[in-house]
């Protein structure tokens, strides 16, 4: 595709949402287009070094996990998991997860991405106009001081930040900063001495970090800084919540913003490893092994949708008519950076996603996925973790599939909804030796 190109679905943002989309829609036959403006696939997943998979499996008490949305999501942990990429998964407190090594992530998308046919991928390309009224007519795509035109016939709009959402002119809102969720920066450490952070041993590295910043060894931001040990001897990835770049009003939309915090983050990480390597026993020998490509923001824009998933449909478990994703994690506030504050709906109960909160308002072919879908604030903290966004997403990607071959199936969400979870049973699962069912 170059100079005016068209395409049947265009998706923006190759995080974990943007991926199932993008994979969903092409193997639907839809001719697909996936823009990313970093150099991986992933998002949060691999860029920011998130190294756990939320939102799998549902809440239970008894032992084992059980899938939550079966389809892109389970194919994606289990390719993981063959590729020596991710282990578990692990009950932590009350919910199950999957740990895993963000480039593991990363590497298994180039696989499925570069498998799936009639998917274009662009890494290195952004958004920077879209333009149209009660549709999406043309977008304008930037890599590298060359500009290009295309022409979708359906937008998903997975870009985190209701990007394309913003700048065609359609609704969207965003929390007031003081409540916004507080962004992660993560870092990986290597040479950690065996046991340091074995039970006990967190508990005591919590308290001298906690000592550094009430004497000022160190900086008030690294208060909240949590160290889990991988499955590999000597390395652990180190997350600290940041309350925003020191004397800044945090705004996740900002570059100025934006620039101090990734620098402010860094700065705490090298402190944090100074630290931990003269104080700390277990830590002498440790050293940073890698960053982050960016900072792991949890909460922007969120997009008006035609349903909004509310906070009381978090906490009661809600079902919709035209359901097509299950939410199964629990509120996870992260409003200061002093840590979660988790909110478990009633009985455990999944949410059901309706189709509704994944079509945005007042444009006829533009669906949104991931975290900037119709959801009130709180409600958002449930829905925007990466297994959760890997469900909305190739449930976006389906119905922009749907609507590119027929436009008028949009009049009807209830059918389009059934549609898409056919769809889903058709070419979404995986068979035992890997390849999808549906295939020729």
């Amino acid at each position: 595709m170059t100079g005016g190109s068209r395409c049947d679905v265009l998706v923006v943002g190759g995080g974990s949402a943007g991926l199932a989309a993008a994979v969903a829609a092409a193997r639907c036959g839809a001719r697909t287009l996936l823009v990313e403006w970093h150099a991986t696939l992933g998002g949060m997943a691999s860029a920011a070094l998130v190294h756990s998979l939320c939102g799998l499996y549902l809440l239970r008490d008894e032992p084992g996990a059980v899938e939550a949305n079966p389809g892109f999501s389970g194919e994606v942990a289990a390719r993981l998991v063959a590729a020596g990429g991710a282990w578990g998964p692990v009950r932590m407190g009350r919910v199950d997860v999957l740990p895993h090594r963000p480039p593991a992530f990363a590497r298994v998308a180039d696989e499925i991405v570069c498998a799936t046919q009639g998917l274009e991928v662009r890494l290195h390309s952004a958004l920077i106009a879209a333009e149209g009224g009660d549709r999406v007519a043309r977008v304008e795509l930037f890599c590298r001081g060359r500009r290009e035109h295309v022409e979708p016939a359906v937008v998903v709009d997975a870009s985190g930040d209701a990007a394309v959402v913003a700048l065609l002119g359609a609704g969207f809102e965003i929390e007031e900063s003081a409540r916004l969720q507080r962004p992660a920066f993560i870092f990986l450490l290597q040479g950690v001495a065996a046991g340091a952070l074995e039970d006990a041993r967190r508990l005591v590295v919590a308290h001298r970090i906690a000592s550094a910043v009430r004497s000022r060894a160190l900086p008030k931001g690294a208060l909240g800084a949590a160290l889990r040990a991988t499955d590999r001897p000597g390395e652990a990835f180190v997350t600290i919540d940041l309350d925003g770049p020191p004397g800044m009003v945090y705004d996740p939309l900002e570059p100025c913003c934006l620039s101090a915090l990734e620098i402010y983050g860094r700065g705490l990480a090298f402190a944090l490893e100074a630290f931990l390597r003269e104080h700390v026993a277990g830590f002498a020998a440790s050293w940073i092994a890698a960053l982050p490509a960016r900072v792991g923001v949890r909460e922007s824009r969120r997009a008006l949708g035609e349903r909004r998933i509310e906070t009381s449909d978090i906490e009661q478990g809600a079902v919709f008519a035209d359901a097509v994703a299950l939410a199964t994690w629990p509120m996870e506030l992260r409003e200061q950076a002093t840590g979660a504050r988790l909110r478990f709906p009633l009985d455990d109960r999944p949410t059901q996603i309706p189709l509704r909160a994944l079509r945005a308002q007042g444009v006829a072919n533009l669906l949104v996925a991931g975290r900037c879908i119709a959801a009130s604030h709180e409600a958002q903290a449930s829905v925007r973790v990466i297994g959760t966004c890997l469900a909305t997403g190739e449930a976006a990607g389906l119905a922009a599939a749907l609507l590119a071959d027929r436009p008028a199936a949009g009049a009807d969400t209830h059918a389009l909804a059934a549609a898409v979870n056919a769809a889903r049973e058709r070419f979404m699962h995986p068979r035992s030796d890997g390849a999808r069912s549906g295939e020729g």
